[in-house]
C-alpha cells in the first residue's frame, strides 16, 4: 500500500499547491492524508475549505493545536468522518482522533492525530497513553496505522517514534513546518520522520510574512501574523506500508518548489 502525507497546508499558497501537484501524486498511490490546520489563513480551518482540500483528491485531513480557531469547525466536525483532530484533548471534545480509511481495493489504513504537550499551553492528556488506548481498536480492522504527530520539541516527536516503533506503520511529525532530513525505518519496522514540512509560501518564516516575525523577533513586541503570499513550496513524505504485517517497507520525503525543478 502507497500512502503520500502531505506537510502542513498554510493558507491560500498551501491550498494552490495542493491543487497543482496533487494530481500527479494522485494517480500513483493509493490514499491521501494531509495535515489541515492551517489551511484557512495559516490557523484553523471552514467547512468551504475542508470540503475543497477533499474534493482535490485528499482522502482524510487531520489537524492540530489550532484545530479550534475556526469557530465554525464546532457546526460540522461531528458530521465528517475525513477530519481527525487530536485525540488527546481532555474530556469529550467534539470531533474523532481516528479513524480507519479503506481502498475501493480493499486495503486499510488506520489514522491517529495527537498533540504533544512539551512547550505547550493546552493542558492535554499523555498522548503517550491516549495512543495505546485506540490501538486496539484500529487492530480490530487492519495492522496499518500512521499517526500524526503535532508537537513542537523534535525530542517529544523522537520518543514517541521509539515508544510505537513495531506497533504501527509510521509516525510522521508535524507542526513545526521544516521538513527534516531523517525519514528512516526503525528497527521495528516504523516509519519516522520528525516532521514532514510544510505545503505553503516558502519565501517566509515557516508561513508567515517575514516582515511581521523579523519585526517580532526585533522589538518583542505584538503582533499579527499574517500568511505570505508569493511561490508555494509543497512538502510531502510517501510511505511503502506492507499490507499483510503493517509494517513499512520504505519512507521518503520529497519536496516540490513552484516555478523551479524538482
Amino acid at each position: 500500500m502507497k500512502v503520500l502525507f502531505i506537510g502542513d497546508i498554510v493558507g491560500r499558497p498551501g491550498r494552490a499547491a495542493v491543487k497543482s501537484c496533487l494530481p500527479k501524486y494522485r494517480q500513483h498511490v493509493d490514499l491521501v492524508v494531509a495535515n489541515g490546520e492551517n489551511a484557512a489563513g495559516g490557523v484553523g480551518i471552514t467547512f468551504d475549505i475542508a470540503d475543497d482540500l477533499l474534493s482535490c483528491g485528499i482522502d482524510l485531513l487531520t489537524m492540530g493545536n489550532h484545530v479550534w480557531d475556526k469557530k465554525e469547525i464546532f457546526e460540522f466536525i461531528d458530521d465528517t468522518d475525513r477530519i481527525v483532530r487530536p485525540l488527546n484533548y481532555p474530556g469529550k471534545p467534539p470531533g474523532r482522533g481516528y479513524t480507519v480509511l479503506s481502498t475501493a481495493d480493499g486495503l486499510k489504513l488506520g489514522v491517529v492525530n495527537a498533540c504533544g504537550r512539551v512547550f505547550s499551553t493546552a493542558l492535554l492528556d499523555d498522548p503517550f497513553r491516549c495512543i495505546d488506548t485506540v490501538l486496539p481498536d484500529i487492530y480490530e480492522q487492519t495492522k496499518c496505522v500512521l499517526v500524526d504527530f503535532h508537537a513542537e520539541a523534535t525530542s517529544e516527536k523522537v520518543a514517541v517514534g521509539h515508544y510505537l516503533d513495531g506497533r504501527v506503520s509510521a509516525v510522521i511529525g508535524t507542526h513545526t513546518h521544516v521538513r527534516t532530513a531523517d525519514a528512516s525505518v526503525l528497527a521495528g519496522g516504523t516509519g519516522y520522520i520528525t516532521d514532514a514540512g510544510m505545503t505553503g509560501p516558502y519565501d517566509s518564516v515557516i508561513g508567515v510574512r517575514k516582515q511581521i516575525v523579523l519585526e517580532k523577533f526585533l522589538t518583542q513586541m505584538p503582533a499579527r501574523f499574517e500568511v505570505a503570499s508569493g511561490p508555494w513550496r509543497f512538502d510531502a513524505v510517501l510511505l511503502e506500508i506492507d499490507p499483510d504485517s503493517g509494517r513499512c517497507v520504505s519512507i521518503n520525503s520529497f519536496s516540490h518548489l513552484e516555478n523551479t525543478r524538482e
